[in-house]
């Protein structure tokens, strides 16, 4: 092994994925912000600002999973609600680096089947869950913003 095998390896187990704790709320809740006005600029940020302190409320409660970095700063977490994402969020300068893959694959890991909604107009979140193997199974319309939207399933037997 080259050193910068030896080096990605440290790294790798020098960042967690741990279940969110109370001190984590405003890093999450800044995440959740920002990355839902950069993923989903075809709303507008006022209205995710005006959901904020709803959000903010609700997050301790959710069942969340954090990923940190071996400094210990939070870059993204998963929140589910039993087999439903309920959303996958990753701080917009840390994305693109597997943090939401990784996120992905805990709930993967702990549940046979997962079920998600992604906005039709978030291409790159459509694409992503493609290539993790979720299906579109309907289209709506979400009912807060007007927006359509697919919802999408995976199942571990590769039968959607």
């Amino acid at each position: 092994m080259d050193w910068y095998t030896g080096y990605k390896s440290a790294e790798r187990r020098r960042q967690m994925i741990r279940v969110f704790q109370t001190g984590d709320l405003e890093r999450v809740a800044e995440i959740w912000l920002e990355a839902n006005a950069q993923a989903h600029n075809f709303i507008s940020r006022q209205y995710w600002e005006g959901q904020l302190e709803t959000v903010r409320a609700l997050l301790p409660r959710a069942e969340l999973y954090v990923w940190q970095d071996g400094d210990g700063a939070v870059h993204g977490f998963i929140g589910l609600s039993g087999e439903h994402i309920e959303g996958i969020f990753v701080w917009p300068p840390a994305q693109s680096r597997g943090i939401g893959k990784a996120l992905l694959d805990r709930a993967k890991a702990a549940h046979g089947r997962l079920s998600l909604n992604v906005y039709r107009k978030n291409d790159r979140a459509a694409a992503f869950y493609r290539r993790e193997g979720f299906r579109v199974r309907e289209e709506g319309v979400d009912e807060n913003t007007g927006e359509p939207e697919r919802r999408m399933v995976w199942e571990a037997d590769g039968i959607c």
